[in-house]
């Protein structure tokens, strides 16, 4: 995780632009740049920076003692932080939350940004995911079972297109023929969130059927990867000799492909589907920006456009780790469905 987080301060360190400028607005003069600067900590030496990023973001850390007054002995509830040792008069190393910065813009907490955001894309990248995985699987079997039939040429066609269409393209295909073109009968929004606001003033309430149209647009590609890989696989399974015996002794297809064929052709897709999250996140973003799902993708296309860097930032953190937490799950159940890779690690 240190280098991502190494990564992730370089590149927005380096970034051209100004955010104390953004902060300000067009009316802004320099003198109040130079005070919005020295407030944000941009007119530090970058070395300065990093180790302060690093200090912020970490469990453990060490901060100057009036700071730590300020910061933390006055709200332990909401850093939940703990002062291990003093170091010197003037330091202390404390126990606490790792601490995303605020909002340039809105002077929010990104770490409360983001637990209001993060619920909402990963509830869109696991109904995509979902839908990927039981609809590809099923087409696969499917179009190994059928080989070289109508059904198979198809599907692949099918998947080839689904593969080679950038999700920000689909996203805007979908939200016209689905919800403007057939808007009537569909009766889906073009845009909206997981909460809408009521039209009687009385809260939001949970409305799903914004959920449909992004989390189909961002499962097609890796459902199209899904159903090819597995189309394989089970080809390739079906050829073993294992397979021809239980041919022999008389069991049926389908009780073949339930018991035998479809555990050991999971190896490929379990794998893949590891990759994918990570193409998921990265699509979300333009996902979410076309149809106003709010989530960390709009989040982070706003902070963009606003320099409101410690957003975008905490956002890529949060991400990443994420995906490493992902990546050691699908590594459990790649064990579970391969013991050789169990043995072998």
């Amino acid at each position: 995780m240190g280098g991502v987080i190494t990564v992730i301060f370089l590149l927005f360190a380096v970034l051209p632009g100004d955010s104390a400028m953004m902060t300000m607005g067009q009316r802004s003069d320099v003198s109040s740049e130079e005070a919005v600067r020295k407030e944000l900590g941009l007119n530090l030496p970058l070395a300065t920076r990093y180790v302060n990023y690093l200090n912020d973001v970490s469990f453990l850390s060490l901060h100057n003692r009036i700071n730590t007054q300020s910061i933390f002995y006055l709200d332990t509830n909401k850093y939940n932080a703990q002062t291990l040792f003093k170091t010197g008069k003037e330091t202390v190393l404390v126990l606490k939350k790792p601490y995303l910065g605020r909002s340039y813009q809105s002077k929010r907490l990104v770490m409360e940004m983001l637990n209001e955001a993060i619920p909402k894309t990963a509830l869109l990248a696991l109904v995509s995911i979902f839908f990927a995985i039981i609809i590809g699987i099923i087409l696969g079997i499917l179009c190994a079972v059928f080989k070289d039939k109508w059904f198979d040429r198809l599907t692949l066609v099918i998947s080839a297109m689904g593969m080679s269409l950038p999700s920000f393209f689909a996203a805007i295909l979908f939200a016209w023929v689905f919800a403007f073109l057939l808007a009537d009968i569909t009766g889906l929004n073009m845009f909206g969130s997981l909460y809408t606001v009521s039209d009687f003033g009385d809260g939001e309430y949970l409305d799903l059927k914004n959920l449909l149209l992004p989390a189909i647009t961002l499962g097609i590609r890796p459902l199209a990867v899904v159903t090819e890989l597995m189309r394989n696989s089970v080809l390739e399974v079906m050829s073993q000799d294992y397979i021809r015996t239980a041919k022999a002794k008389g069991l049926g297809l389908y009780k073949i492909i339930r018991s035998h064929v479809v555990k050991n052709a999971l190896n490929p897709v379990v794998t893949a589907i590891s990759g994918w999250l990570a193409s998921m996140m990265a699509g979300a973003v333009f996902v979410e920006y076309v149809f106003d799902y709010k989530g960390v993708g709009v989040m982070i296309v706003n902070g963009l456009e606003k320099y409101d860097f410690p957003v975008v930032m905490g956002s890529l953190l949060y991400i990443s780790i994420i995906l490493v937490i992902i990546n050691i799950l699908v590594d459990v159940v790649y064990g579970f469905l391969d013991p050789r890779a169990k043995m072998n690690g």
